[in-house]
């Protein structure tokens, strides 16, 4: 059985990949493909990040 990464852990993987994201687009030549995986990445860390907060806070109500 896998465990979830945490809400901590998540946030801080969010950010990295943001901050990869912009330092690759700012390269003269950027790697497209890489870029994409990367967007898409985060995109599912922001998914998973939201899915925990709803979780969250339907289990406190």
């Amino acid at each position: 059985m896998s465990e979830e990464p945490s809400l901590d852990s998540l946030r801080e993987r969010h950010a990295t990949l943001d901050h990869l994201i912009w330092e690759e687009e700012k390269r003269l030549w950027p790697d497209e493909i890489g870029l994409k995986r990367m967007k898409i990445e985060k995109l599912h860390t922001k998914e998973r990040i939201d899915h925990l907060l709803t979780h969250t806070r339907s289990a406190a109500e």
